[in-house]
């Protein structure tokens, strides 16, 4: 019988801090890479110069070691667990929780969770609880990805049940208009992700973990693949631009996730990120 690896709820603790202070300070590269490929085709003059000063406000971030935006969001983690791991010392929820309430505390970053959400709205003072998924993969390892979410991005979410008799226009439409009314309030340009299938749960999630895509990466199927360019055309075609000042780029992608659905179901999400689109991940 295999023996099981331990992983000591410190490590993970540990791994969570870091992860959630480094994604608020540097983006990856791919989505470095997408502004500045952005800044070199805008043609509208002061677009070009709003993206300049994104440009240089990842720089300052990196070289201050000082958050992007100071919505340091909302602590989203997503969760790969071996079946061959063993969390001791704690849960691994836990663990998780003690490592956001270390980032926010060291990284000297914004609290911006309240325990209720109605009615008394108090500050946890941790920026706890994370929101967490975890998800039960084969092997000894534990991968955990930091997604903090701002809300400027996050309150412009969609969610719509179709019917089966929806077609991928349909689909288009709904998207590009939730774009439409978003306008500027998720500070383009955006990332689109795009969930189609599953329930209403598990759809909002697909749209979630589509954000964390490659920029570059396209899906594997030719369809969906049309349609992320297709909806990515006419996103940019509404002249939003960046930061709502009109140009180009109102988006730098569209990715689009799919899963099995019930029979009588279409369901469709959209989960938008702004132009600092957060998310580090790292492997115990």
């Amino acid at each position: 019988m295999k023996q099981l690896r331990i992983i000591t709820v410190e490590e993970v603790a540990d791994a969570v801090c870091q992860l959630f202070i480094s994604a608020n300070q540097e983006l990856p590269e791919d989505c470095v890479c997408a502004l500045e490929r952005a800044r070199q085709v805008e043609r509208d003059a002061l677009a070009r110069q709003v993206l300049d000063t994104l440009e240089e406000n990842l720089v300052a971030a990196r070289e201050m070691n000082i958050p992007i935006c100071q919505d340091t969001g909302m602590a989203v983690v997503f969760v790969d667990l071996g079946a061959d791991v063993h969390i001791v010392g704690g849960t691994l929820e836990s663990a998780i929780n003690m490592g956001v309430a270390r980032a926010y505390g060291e990284g000297k970053m914004r609290l911006s969770i309240v325990s209720d959400p109605l009615f008394d709205r108090c500050n946890t003072g941790d920026n706890t609880p994370a929101i967490i998924h975890i998800r039960s993969v084969a092997g000894d390892s534990l991968t955990l990805t930091a997604a903090p979410k701002g809300f400027g991005s996050e309150n412009m979410s969609r969610l719509k049940m179709f019917t089966p008799a929806a077609t991928a226009d349909d689909i288009a439409d709904f998207v590009v208009d939730a774009v439409k009314q978003a306008g500027a309030n998720p500070c383009p340009p955006i990332t689109i992700g795009v969930g189609i299938g599953a329930d209403f749960e598990g759809v909002a999630l697909l749209s979630k973990k589509a954000l964390m895509q490659p920029v570059d990466s396209k899906h594997e199927d030719a369809r969906y693949q049309e349609l992320e360019e297709r909806i990515l055309a006419r996103v940019n075609q509404l002249g939003i631009g960046p930061q709502g000042f009109g140009g180009d780029t109102t988006a730098f992608a569209v990715h689009i996730l799919t899963a099995p659905t019930h029979i009588a179901g279409l369901p469709c999400a959209v989960s938008i990120s702004c132009h600092a689109n957060r998310h580090l991940s790292i492997t115990i």
